[in-house]
């Protein structure tokens, strides 16, 4: 009888999100930076060659990300534009975050972030609800199966039972990959901390001003996981 084995969770840590012009002015004047930065690509794509300019003085290592829009992304960028803005900035990344849905469009790209050493996060957003623990666990095999090093989801949490099912989901001991779980809407701050205490692996906490609601500031978030 083969016994399996677990899944090697890396350590927890806090994202700062840098979404604006005024994230990265933030950013770059933090004494005490956060584990990681995301770099919102799709918001920041007006201020692009500005933001190839600084990533190299930022004090600590960055994921990008150029959302779809039809998973919270800014500006109705279309895949190609969003593989650009990734492609362009994956020579300085840490991470990769590309959404589930899209891993076989993005395939080369995530090929060469694996080449780069670089991380690969499968993401997936529901603004409208949480899906089922079973649902969420099918999305995270598949996550897996296209070479995710974390699966991260974000749902909407206005109702206990909705936030019980991303507790449920990131506490099941049968999970085969890392995960990140947040939680957006009336309970996306105290999902946050609940899901950070259960073993979130990527927390994301706004620089200054929440981008989503239920987005917490970033020593808030900080100071809830363990050192």
């Amino acid at each position: 009888m083969t016994t399996r084995r677990p899944v090697k969770k890396p350590r927890q840590m806090v994202v700062g999100v840098i979404a604006s012009a005024a994230d990265l002015r933030f950013a770059l004047a933090m004494r005490q930076p956060p584990d990681l930065f995301e770099l919102r690509l799709d918001c920041l794509c007006d201020i692009v060659d500005r933001l190839e300019r600084k990533v190299s003085i930022l004090k600590t290592p960055f994921i990008i990300t150029a959302r779809d829009p039809h998973e919270g992304g800014a500006k109705n960028l279309s895949l190609q534009k969003r593989r650009e803005l990734l492609s362009r900035f994956l020579p300085h990344a840490k991470y990769l975050d590309v959404e589930l849905r899209f891993a076989r469009a993005f395939k080369p790209l995530l090929t060469r972030a694996r080449k780069r050493h670089a991380r690969v996060i499968l993401s997936f957003h529901d603004f409208r609800s949480t899906p089922s623990r079973c649902s969420l666990r099918a999305k995270a095999s598949r996550a897996k199966a296209h070479g995710a090093d974390i699966f991260k989801v974000a749902t909407r949490t206005d109702k206990p039972s909705e936030l019980g099912q991303l507790v449920d989901f990131i506490t099941d001991k049968n999970l085969n990959v890392p995960v990140s779980a947040m939680g957006v809407g009336k309970l996306g701050g105290i999902s946050r901390l609940l899901l950070a205490y259960c073993g979130s692996m990527l927390n994301y906490a706004s620089l200054q001003q929440s981008h989503v609601q239920g987005q917490l500031p970033i020593d808030v978030l900080r100071s809830a996981l363990p050192r």
